[in-house]
């Protein structure tokens, strides 16, 4: 069940990213995302194939370190056998000798040539890892100058006369709104100050009534 969900979720990951980049796929910065992806991708996958030669050297190592004692075991109990004239023994144990030399001779080999290899690959991998670096500094730097050209083009419309945006996007039209709102202020405030007038007017023509 969880091997099936965790194949669906993957799935639907990776439709969003196709999703995404050919929403944006006149956006330089999602196309270095997707190649982002993709080389981490490939350097986690590395990485594991270089832990794992790493281990294929060490277990080398073992069997070498293994046949060298098993040689010296049978040397030495070759020397047994022929001080006690034992023919039989004496042809086992030389067979034996011969046998774990030749295995530790190429064992010693095939290490020299996996060490060789791996720092090799070592060497390749830091490269990429240096490769893969870079190219999240540059989309930091892309994206940096993205946001910049965003900021001058939010400025230019807020600036220039001609900007057409929603609402108030120009200097020309929000002078054009604080002027008509100054004017409808000011009306609202001489109807405001001329119906107190009127309402003063009105009270005291009245109290003039009652005195008369």
């Amino acid at each position: 069940m969880n091997s099936l969900w965790n194949r669906f979720k993957y799935s639907v990951q990776a439709d969003l990213h196709t999703l995404f980049d050919k929403k944006e796929s006149k956006n330089p910065i999602a196309m270095l995302n997707q190649y982002l992806r993709e080389a981490e991708k490939q350097t986690e996958s590395i990485g594991k194939l270089l832990e794992r030669q790493s281990k294929l050297k060490a277990a080398l190592q073992k069997e070498l370190k293994e046949a060298e004692n098993m040689a010296e075991k049978r040397r030495s109990q070759l020397e047994l056998a022929k001080a006690a004239e034992e023919g039989d023994l004496i042809s086992f144990a030389e067979n034996e000798v011969l046998a774990y030399e030749t295995r530790a001779a190429e064992l010693s080999e095939s290490i020299s040539e996996t060490a060789y290899e791996l720092m090799s690959l070592e060497q390749k991998f830091e490269e990429m890892k240096h490769k893969v670096k870079d190219m999240k500094v540059r989309q930091l730097q892309l994206m940096g100058k993205e946001n910049v050209t965003r900021a001058h083009r939010r400025m230019d419309q807020f600036i220039s006369p001609g900007a057409k945006e929603s609402g108030i996007g120009s200097t020309a039209e929000m002078k054009k709104y604080i002027e008509d709102l100054g004017g409808k202020i000011d009306r609202e405030f001489e109807i405001s100050s001329m119906e107190r007038r009127l309402e003063s007017l009105e009270k005291n023509t009245a109290k003039d009534v009652e005195i008369v």
